[in-house]
């Protein structure tokens, strides 16, 4: 990275000094390459983070685990060009590009061979478990602790998990990190994803080196604490103070609406106990982003600390004329945003917020400019050389996403907002311009996190500028200072009153969110688009806010292929779980059936989402609506019929006999000895075992089926039944 650094400025000196670096002369002053090369003065380095974020994007991609060798020999290989050619610019900066991918895919695969761990492969216990509890997270019924150091009484030395993570639910002793207990535990594999292409909590999993999950039974017995390591310390510390500042927090503030939850969210980043219509209301009012931890929060952390000290020490004249009391004042805003990105979780949002805003007050030390696209490119640079894969995560996506829009925009607009702030300096301008530049920052930040919420989410808050120019003001003018307040006395114990003040800028931003999230159409619904879709939104958005140039309009076009997905890929006709138990079908209005709706809420739920669509309100037998007549359902399975094309579900032996003649599609739920060759597609119990949950396209013009497994391939954290990961 160092080396790409120093070749974009190469390469944009070379430009300003019109090619004379590389040996370019005044004849040739106005070829393409060197104009090329001068249109994008100043900007190469930037692209640096989305070089390295391709590579990484490749490996993830990959259907097999590359060998260990291929990133290592791709770095010498175009480091050994980069030499050789150092001379001619066009290469040069074609060799820094593809040094740069190559780098981010080795980084990719040099991160996923370092936190390779055993992953248990079937469900286990009741066990006995005894390890050290590194993390507590309250919820809203129950706790959740992750246990490292572990002894399972069924497994050996060999397989047992670095980490697992337990749902502890009734009366527990008090569960603290670095706390050793034992206990009784019904254990399971990370659960993979429940539709192909949904989100893949095993793979997040894999790389917190999390090896299996489950639930304890009954109390769990406190045996102790060994004396930590230094750094051991040092985190169970941090996850100490963060449940201590959470348990106080609760203790001051009423949580009948979810007020102390959303406090201690802010003030710890531990959301789990906000009331799930509490979550609703806010995503669906688009006001979910002031929960993450992110540039606001730590921004305006660090902007109360600078502002406050530098106010405390121009109170002393003898110093303030005589030191530079600004940089004092930022080296202290430094380190008390550092202090809070750490007790608030340190999670992508906050690394990013933190990174920048450290970057800003070091300009600050220097006497530079403090915001530039350079100081998002530092950020995401160094997130993606210690988290490769947190590439692939909503938060990395739609922090960075904003944040690259915002510093865009602020480029451009740097003039007019200094005319402005001239122009009108009484308190009433000042308000006005204050309110626009919240209005722009919603409508950039929305329009730029836009494409992968609907990615992630399927969803995306219609009215959420007009929430955000209520919240977010409220949050940085009230919320916000007053939780600084309370920061500052929680050591002396004086905190009820900063945080009953913060708890009634709460209140008024939960009411703002249950009537926004009330209005008529407030949340728009879109069916799920493959990732090769979102990739171009992402390039073509990329090129319109690092292009300084008029070509900068050409990123446009990179909304054609996220348009053209969400016509070409319709939502899948069929539904069907690991099991075969569980699946749902589309009605003829464009709702789903489900086989039953005793169990399987979440898997529901889930591809509900995923189609943009609703839960049919009939029944699965031959008295169901004429609209939901595509299914029939007797008890030796299910016939599905769309579009000339039959899908069968059998439950018995005896239902084989009739659907291996009629139907295009035959899915088999029970063991059987032998596969009948009409069918099209046969999914038996095993396949499904294998490959997991899939989804099913039944078209004239054919039939289209995609699995889980299918998407993710063989990769080590792809939990195979019986077997554990690829790892193992």
């Amino acid at each position: 990275m160092i080396l790409c650094f120093g070749g974009w400025r190469d390469i944009s000196i070379g430009t300003r000094e019109r090619g004379k670096e590389f040996g370019v002369t005044e004849v040739d002053r106005t070829s393409p390459a060197v104009n090329f090369l001068q249109n994008g003065h100043g900007r190469w380095f930037p692209w640096t983070p989305v070089c390295l974020g391709l590579g990484i994007a490749t490996y993830f991609a990959l259907p097999i685990e590359p060998p260990i060798w291929w990133g290592a020999s791709g770095v010498v290989f175009w480091l050994t060009l980069l030499v050789a050619l150092r001379r001619f610019p066009i290469v040069r900066l074609g060799g820094l590009a593809l040094f740069a991918v190559t780098l981010g895919f080795t980084l990719a695969q040099v991160r996923t061979h370092g936190v390779v761990a055993p992953v248990i492969g079937q469900r286990i216990g009741p066990a006995t478990v005894d390890g050290r509890i590194v993390a507590v997270e309250m919820l809203t019924k129950g706790q959740r602790i992750i246990l490292d150091r572990l002894t399972v009484s069924r497994l050996s030395v060999q397989t047992i998990p670095e980490r697992i993570r337990l749902r502890v639910n009734g009366s527990q002793p008090d569960l603290r990190p670095g706390v050793w207990v034992r206990g009784r535990a019904v254990l399971t594999p990370p659960p993979p994803p429940v539709a192909p292409g949904a989100y893949d909590f095993q793979r997040q999993a894999f790389f917190q080196r999390i090896g299996g999950v489950g639930f304890v039974l009954g109390p769990l017995e406190v045996t102790g604490a060994d004396p930590p390591t230094p750094f051991d310390g040092f985190r169970m510390w941090v996850e100490g103070a963060r449940q201590d500042i959470a348990i106080r927090v609760s203790a001051n503030l009423e949580d009948s609406h979810g007020t102390a939850a959303v406090a201690a969210a802010l003030m710890t980043g531990l959301r789990g106990k906000i009331p799930e219509a509490v979550m609703t209301a806010m995503r669906d009012a688009g006001l979910a982003h002031l929960l993450a931890i992110s540039g606001l929060h730590v921004g305006l952390v660090a902007a109360l600390i600078f502002a406050a000290v530098r106010a405390l020490l121009a109170l002393i004249p003898w110093l303030a004329l005589r030191y530079p009391i600004k940089k004092w004042a930022a080296v202290i805003a430094i380190t008390g945003a550092g202090a809070y990105a750490v007790i608030a979780g340190g999670t992508v949002p906050t690394q990013r917020a933190f990174l920048m805003v450290g970057l800003v007050f070091v300009a600050v030390l220097r006497d530079r400019r403090a915001i530039s696209m350079r100081l998002v490119a530092f950020a995401a640079m160094v997130v993606l050389a210690f988290s490769p894969e947190s590439l692939l995560g909503a938060s990395f996506q739609m922090s960075f996403a904003a944040a690259t829009a915002l510093v865009a925009i602020y480029e451009h607009a740097h003039r007019w907002q200094a005319g402005a702030r001239l122009g009108g300096r009484g308190w009433r301008n000042r308000l006005l311009f204050y309110f626009a530049g919240v209005l722009v920052t919603t409508v950039v930040a929305g329009l730029a996190t836009a494409p992968f919420a609907v990615f992630h989410f399927n969803r995306f808050a219609l009215y959420g500028v007009a929430a955000n120019l209520v919240a977010v003001p409220l949050t940085a003018l009230w919320i916000m200072p007053w939780g600084m307040v309370a920061f500052a006395a929680l050591p002396l114990g004086l905190e009820n009153v900063p945080l009953a003040m913060m708890g009634a800028g709460i209140d008024a931003f939960v009411v703002v969110a249950n009537v926004v999230s009330g209005w008529p159409g407030a949340v728009g619904m879109l069916p799920a688009f493959p990732a090769w879709a979102l990739g171009g939104v992402v390039l073509g958005g990329l090129w319109l806010c690092l292009w300084p140039s008029r070509e900068r309009w050409a990123g446009l076009v990179g909304v054609i292929p996220m348009a053209a997905a969400l016509w070409m890929f319709p939502p899948p006709d069929v539904f069907v779980d690991d099991t075969g138990k569980l699946f749902a079908v589309r009605t003829t209005s464009g709702d789903y059936l489900p086989s039953t709706r005793r169990s399987g809420r979440f898997d529901r739920e889930i591809w509900l989402r995923r189609a943009a669509a609703t839960e049919s309100p009939g029944v699965d037998n031959d008295n169901a609506a004429p609209r939901v007549r595509r299914l029939l359902c007797d008890g030796l399975g299910c016939v599905y019929r769309i579009a000339d094309r039959t899908l069968a579900f059998a439950k018995s032996e005896e239902a084989l006999n009739e659907d291996c003649w009629r139907a295009d599609v035959l899915v088999v739920t029970v063991p059987i000895r032998a596969v009948c060759g009409n069918p099209a597609v046969v999914l038996t119990r095993r396949d499904l075992a294998r490959d997991g949950a899939h989804a099913i396209w039944l078209n004239r013009g054919g039939i289209r089926v995609r699995s889980v497994n299918g998407e993710r391939g063989d990769r080590p954290w792809v939990v195979r039944p019986g077997f554990g990961n690829g790892g193992t």
